[in-house]
């Protein structure tokens, strides 16, 4: 039995029918959606992203309007043109989070939503064509271009966007550990291409998106 009919057996025994399964899993955006969204919504969810980390979702989510308009509805060419001076009025707003290092990335992330609009259209564009089956490569370029948005913040931004992507939750790093793919949480470029690969596998077997065979190897860990 290939690892994929493994995982489906071991899900369809945990919640009895196919249709219990199917509720409990996520879908991804299409692509015509993803190119269709604006980059200042790639920029919003962004920021979201990097403010959600640590903090109490609910938290964050119910200051966001004052952030929309403290970051001019993250348009990204209004938001790259805010200075120092400017993020320190922004450690002033109450209506706000005041973390420093969060505030400054906002400026920074929107200069990597122009740069990458510059080169390949719009930010929807480049993460509509990435292929999934090397969607650790568009974890990578976010790091690299963007700020703060290490660790589960790339793959956590891309799932919210609706970008079809496997999240390493603990779970889902004790489901891999478990059958042999890596011995540790996926960190290191060689672990990283050996669960790329381990997905791509799975993918390949059932047709099913990155999302959901994440989710599935989720629940296989007991708690």
């Amino acid at each position: 039995m290939n690892n994929y009919r493994q995982l489906e057996e071991y899900c369809l025994n945990r919640f009895g029918s196919r249709v219990a399964l199917e509720a409990h899993l996520p879908s991804p955006r299409g692509t015509d959606a993803l190119r269709a969204m604006g980059d200042d919504r790639y920029l919003s969810t962004l920021a979201l992203r990097v403010f959600r980390a640590g903090l109490k979702h609910s938290l964050v989510d119910a200051k966001w309007p004052a952030f929309e308009q403290a970051f001019f509805g993250f348009d990204p060419d209004k938001v790259v043109l805010m200075g120092a001076e400017h993020i320190e009025r922004l450690m002033q707003d109450k209506r706000l989070i005041r973390h420093l290092g969060k505030l400054r990335s906002v400026p920074r992330n929107a200069q990597m939503v122009i740069d990458i609009r510059t080169e390949h259209g719009s930010m929807g564009q480049l993460i509509a064509d990435w292929p999934v089956t090397d969607i650790t490569g568009l974890w990578r370029l976010l790091q690299r271009q963007g700020n703060q948005l290490g660790g589960l913040s790339s793959p956590r931004f891309l799932r919210m966007v609706g970008k079809d992507s496997f999240v390493v939750t603990g779970d889902v790093a004790a489901a891999l550990k478990a059958r042999g793919v890596v011995d540790k949480p996926p960190t290191s470029q060689r672990d990283l291409a050996a669960t790329q690969a381990f997905f791509n596998q799975l993918h390949a077997d059932s047709g099913r998106p990155m999302c959901q065979l994440s989710m599935m190897l989720a629940y296989t860990v007991n708690h």
